[in-house]
């Protein structure tokens, strides 16, 4: 399942994430894309968790990275150590005002400023199986084409004219 809102100005917002949450988001996008990873945000995992970034880099690693902005938010959400069965490698990313010694050593940790993103802690490599690899890149291909279509629609022009 894609989350998607084709009517509003930005199909990947729903409304579940504040601004906050979207302005870390913004940040660490600007870092990875520029580390030369494939990013979708809001990604839909088989076990019907939601990844806040899900991200393929060059040498094809798979990255989850949870936003995390506030030690609230962080205390209240548990589903997270479900997450390192669909990736290579986990992070959490936040912002200058969440204590960093909250986020366990055992997951990367990334610093967002809305403007761009520092890693302050690579997470350590636990590889996916192959079968699970694969399935997590079919879903994250599909998942990807599937929202070119969407932008597309919305923009009610194909990408050829645009």
């Amino acid at each position: 399942m894609v989350i998607l809102n084709i009517a509003g100005n930005n199909p990947l917002i729903d409304g579940r994430q504040s601004a906050r949450a979207m302005m870390v988001r913004r940040g660490v996008q600007i870092l990875l894309h520029d580390m030369r990873h494939a990013i979708l945000p809001e990604f839909v995992l088989s076990s019907g968790r939601r990844a806040d970034l899900m991200t393929v880099s060059e040498k094809g690693e798979i990255w989850i990275i949870e936003i995390k902005t506030s030690i609230e938010d962080f205390r209240v959400d548990r589903k997270w150590p479900e997450y390192r069965a669909y990736c290579d490698r986990l992070f959490f990313a936040t912002h200058k005002d969440v204590p960093l010694d909250i986020f366990p050593e055992d997951c990367g940790l990334f610093l967002s400023d809305g403007y761009g993103g520092h890693l302050l802690r690579d997470a350590p490599e636990h590889k996916l199986p192959p079968a699970t690899r694969k399935s997590i890149m079919l879903n994250f291909s599909r998942a990807a084409a599937q929202r070119l279509m969407l932008a597309e629609w919305a923009n009610g022009k194909s990408f050829d004219e645009m």
